[in-house]
């Protein structure tokens, strides 16, 4: 029997259709949680593919649902959905994030506003939609970064963005204690995904040189923190930001 029981409740994890939040989502739901996969609807059609496949593998409690995250009024629509469905919400996870790696000196106004609006607008859409409509004692875990604390070569935006998280789910955690919600964050070193793919091979290498653990870190290491931080087992856990990283500081 899994010790942790999440059966009732309802979790939304937001750019779940691959990667860390498909790995969230799994945990989530073997937990005996309902899920919703959230999806960003891109034109080729491969996001929501990749999320009924998600909901088709995970079988019964599974729902695929789009919304983009930088759109409040989506937001607002896909969360009124889920309280239709399933008539509650005690979970959420931002998990949706992109990428747009460059020096400051060649990064474009695009790539930086991408990011910030995916990466950190994305988050307080998305937590300004939800709080209202969570149930008491109920969770949010949004996804940092390292670079986020310790700021790595070529990732000016994603770095602030990340950085921008953390404090959010700080201010968040005091906002939302009186209903006994608890906000925290998870900070991922380098995670074996399809993001951490497109990181060239020689930048890789040099950070796994400085990786105690001598590995990078695989999606279910991290689901299974955040599986802990949505669990009784971290009632008294809040405001707080959870590295995962295999003992990397820079």
């Amino acid at each position: 029997m899994n010790i942790i029981d999440l059966s009732g409740k309802v979790a939304v994890v937001t750019g779940a259709g691959q990667g860390l939040g498909l790995a969230t989502a799994t945990a989530l739901h073997a937990a005996g949680a309902y899920v919703v996969i959230n999806y960003f609807e891109d034109p080729s059609g491969t996001n929501q593919q990749r999320a009924a496949e998600a909901v088709k593998k995970l079988g019964d409690r599974a729902l695929a649902l789009p919304a983009d995250v930088r759109d409040r009024a989506a937001v607002e629509q896909m969360f009124d959905k889920v309280l239709k469905q399933t008539q509650r919400l005690d979970i959420v996870i931002n998990n949706a994030a992109i990428i747009r790696d460059r020096s400051i000196k060649n990064m474009s106004d695009a790539e930086w506003s991408d990011v910030i609006d995916t990466n950190l607008t994305g988050v307080y859409n998305v937590c300004k939609a939800a709080q209202s409509r969570l149930a008491d004692g109920g969770h949010i875990v949004s996804m940092a970064s390292i670079s986020g604390v310790i700021g790595l070569y070529g990732q000016v935006n994603y770095s602030s963005a990340k950085a921008g998280v953390i404090a959010l789910t700080k201010v968040l955690s005091k906002e939302l204690a009186a209903r006994n919600i608890t906000v925290n964050a998870v900070a991922p070193g380098v995670v074996l995904t399809e993001m951490a793919l497109t990181i060239p091979d020689d930048v890789r290498k040099k950070m796994l040189s400085t990786i105690p653990l001598q590995r990078f870190g695989e999606p279910e290491e991290i689901a299974n923190v955040i599986l802990f931080l949505c669990s009784p087992l971290a009632s008294y856990v809040t405001g707080q930001t959870i590295h995962v990283n295999g003992g990397w500081w820079g």
